[in-house]
């Protein structure tokens, strides 16, 4: 049976640079996956066009249905994955006039709640020896230092459940939605907020694993820095391929070298 990595959100930018690694270094299959299937088979054949070999499949992390047909194309062609990279993600500009409580439903919904939703579906296959990274941001810390001392303790609590977490994060969308979400504690940025929700799920995914009867399974989640991607304005010298390292690194990290940490530039960092 062959192995299986999955890069979510990954036809550009980072999630792009991580499927090219993979496809040069991971011994086995390498999907490539996007909402759009034009644009995600667009992607494949530039990698192809480089002697690379990925394969496609559409998903919307965002949809209960797209995740599923994910799903089970994986249990019916290969009866399980080896890697899971959670890289799909989503921000708004800082100029964004978007009302704040939209573009909290919006963070949280993609980078949060569709994070938690495909690791729901995807992370029972994980076969041993398996890797989880999850793309978070130091942005998810920075926030976490602005939110009150009361709520900085929960979410640094590592023994913090599931369901105080996803309490805490309708919290900051109900919240955010009045206006009324920094008096209740919480940051003022939406996408900061998605990435502490981000970070804490990491930490209990990986809680969960220790606890699993499948051997050497790591979840671990990194900040990919400031880089030069549609997502960032293009603004920056980093590029998306310095972004993607830590993540790759992660996908091949020996065992127990690592369980449910945060790095950056392959190394861990506080949260």
């Amino acid at each position: 049976m062959s192995r299986v990595a999955v890069v979510t959100g990954s036809n550009k930018g980072i999630g792009f640079e991580i499927v090219r690694g993979l496809c040069k270094q991971f011994d086995g299959i390498v999907y490539l996956t996007a909402r759009n299937e034009k644009l995600g088979q667009e992607a494949v054949q530039k990698l192809k066009s480089e002697g690379l070999n990925p394969s496609f499949h559409q998903l919307d992390i965002t949809n209960e249905q797209s995740i599923q047909a994910l799903k089970q194309h994986l249990q019916d062609k290969h009866g399980g994955l080896d890697v899971l990279v959670n890289n799909a993600g989503f921000a708004y500009s800082g100029a964004d006039k978007t009302p704040f409580g939209i573009q909290a439903v919006d963070s949280l919904g993609i980078n949060f709640f569709g994070t938690m939703a495909i690791s729901k579906a995807l992370l029972p296959m994980i076969r041993p020896h398996g890797r989880v990274v999850n793309v978070s941001s130091r942005i998810g810390t920075m926030s976490l230092k602005k939110c009150s001392a009361k709520l900085q303790a929960r979410f640094r609590d590592r023994s913090i459940q599931e369901e105080e977490l996803v309490t805490l994060m309708n919290k900051f969308i109900e919240t955010a939605k009045n206006g009324k979400h920094v008096e209740n504690g919480f940051s003022d940025s939406a996408y900061g907020m998605s990435k502490v929700g981000m970070t804490v799920l990491t930490f209990i995914q990986a809680r969960e694993m220790e606890k699993d009867s499948r051997e050497d399974i790591l979840v671990n989640c990194l900040c990919p820095g400031w880089c030069n991607t549609d997502m960032t304005g293009n603004r920056f010298e980093r590029t998306a391929a310095d972004g993607a390292d830590t993540a790759i690194f992660l996908a091949f990290i020996k065992p127990k070298e690592s369980q449910g940490q945060m790095f950056y530039e392959r190394k861990p960092i506080e949260f």
